[in-house]
């Protein structure tokens, strides 16, 4: 088959040896009630790197995504079977704190959600409650250090007192990529964070992306196929709730190994 996209995009550079797997999925199902959502999911997502999940709507990426973090503990009649580890623990595990997982997995969503607090407070919120700070001085170092590493600190510095929810679209976004990464977690995923966001707005968000990978897992969900060739070095495609195929990015949308992939990238369905 020839599946060959012009997507007029630079792919990511792959690193000379491939990095160790952060998270392992293993025979994931997911159940909301009597639908089966997610069907038997198998992926390694190496760390620090951008892996990007791409399908059309309904197809089970969202899902997944939030089976990382185990935020569909939050919906009652959703089941998860299977195993997901992180470093090796079984993120499943009854004695498990959900609470430091969640700390230790960090959520961005498609709308900014700022807390209705100031700036400041935003990004202290987290370190607060975990104890991160010993002191007023160290938690404004957090502050300070998370807004710079969002690319957003120059932009309000002189406005920290001020609500969050009074930054325009893309900066209340990189607001929430701040808090994410000031209780210092080792993952974040990222839910059609650009979706909401202008051009302009979007490609400082990629950028943002892209400088926070030598650092992070970042596990992104997008609709957008030349995002996930931009940004990403590894896409996984989602199909009625199976994940498809898995691989570097640019052999996946080069030459899928899958014919339903290579119909979703050209445009015959989604």
């Amino acid at each position: 088959m020839d599946a060959r996209v012009n997507f007029d995009v630079e792919f990511q550079e792959q690193p000379a040896v491939a990095a160790a797997p952060k998270i392992v999925a293993r025979d994931v199902n997911v159940y909301y009630g009597d639908k089966h959502a997610l069907k038997g999911v198998n992926v390694d997502i190496p760390e620090r790197s951008v892996t990007a999940f791409i399908g059309p709507s309904g197809c089970g990426k969202s899902t997944f995504l939030r089976c990382i973090n185990r935020m569909n503990d939050t919906i009652p009649i959703c089941r998860v079977t299977g195993k997901i580890t992180i470093a090796g623990e079984d993120i499943y595990d009854r004695s498990l704190d959900v609470v430091q997982l969640r700390a230790r997995v960090g959520m961005v969503f498609q709308k900014p959600n700022p807390f209705p607090k100031s700036i400041f407070e935003n990004i202290a919120y987290g370190p607060r409650i975990h104890g991160l700070a010993r002191n007023n001085a160290e938690l404004e170092e957090i502050v300070v250090s998370s807004l710079q590493r969002a690319g957003l600190f120059e932009e309000v510095k002189d406005r920290l007192n001020d609500s969050g929810t009074g930054l325009s679209g893309g900066q209340q976004q990189r607001l929430c990529i701040a808090r994410a990464i000031a209780v210092a977690p080792e993952i974040i995923l990222m839910d059609e964070p650009c979706s909401a966001l202008d051009p302009i707005a979007t490609a400082r968000v990629e950028d943002l992306i892209d400088e926070l990978r030598g650092d992070y897992t970042i596990v992104i969900v997008t609709h957008n196929m030349q995002q996930a060739a931009r940004v990403s070095q590894r896409t996984a495609f989602f199909h009625l709730g199976e994940l498809v195929e898995e691989g570097v990015t640019e052999a996946i949308f080069s030459t899928p190994s899958d014919r339903r992939t290579q119909d979703y990238i050209t445009g015959r369905f989604g």
